[in-house]
């Protein structure tokens, strides 16, 4: 493999690979695998469809099934050994960010219309940012393998917020969610003519 930003994708993984002690980032790592990303977006997609989203829950369901489909076949393609394994292949793009980034992020999209504030996104980008941080520290990916998950599936996820603010439907007993009516008055505070 080839390419001018290599050597400094390479020189930076030097500086930060054991930076911090294994069992630190093997945890942090662990956030990105399989069964610890996907069942919380399972439930994020169960309580979606309970609440009436049915759009936005398909949406985030596909995009996590199409994440193995985009980044198996680039791992393939390109063969890129990791920075502890030289011999072994396939650390390009990581396939653990873009589950971690997918997973969580897809989960606060769909939950974000039914909580308090706007805690869920922040929160998604905290795990994911701490999956792409073990990955690395630990010296399992290349920082040049998770910038490109994260890339790659941005997409994905700008389908599934689209998906999810144009699904919500009002379900039994629930209300869509709106602008606050107090009694007496319409949305926009006035009262009625």
């Amino acid at each position: 493999m080839s390419g001018p930003l290599l050597v400094p994708d390479a020189a930076l993984s030097r500086l930060l690979v054991r930076t911090v002690p294994d069992a630190v980032t093997q945890r942090l790592s662990d956030l990105g695998n399989v069964p610890v990303a996907v069942p919380v977006l399972l439930l994020s997609v169960v309580h979606a469809v309970r609440r009436g989203n049915r759009r936005g829950a398909a949406a985030a369901a596909l995009a996590m099934a199409l994440v193995p489909a985009l980044i198996v076949p680039l791992k393939e393609w390109t063969g890129r050994p990791g920075p502890l394994e030289p011999w072994a292949s396939g650390y390009y793009p990581s396939g653990h960010t873009a589950t971690a980034y997918v997973a969580y992020t897809g989960a606060a999209l769909l939950v974000r219309p039914y909580t308090r504030g706007r805690w869920p996104l922040p929160l998604a980008a905290a795990l994911t940012a701490l999956t792409a941080t073990g990955l690395i520290l630990r010296g399992y990916h290349w920082p040049l393998d998770v910038l490109a998950s994260l890339l790659m599936c941005t997409p994905l996820l700008l389908v599934v917020r689209s998906a999810a603010s144009r699904g919500r439907t009002a379900g039994p007993g629930r209300a869509r969610p709106g602008p606050a009516t107090s009694y007496g008055h319409s949305a926009d505070g006035q009262p009625p003519k």
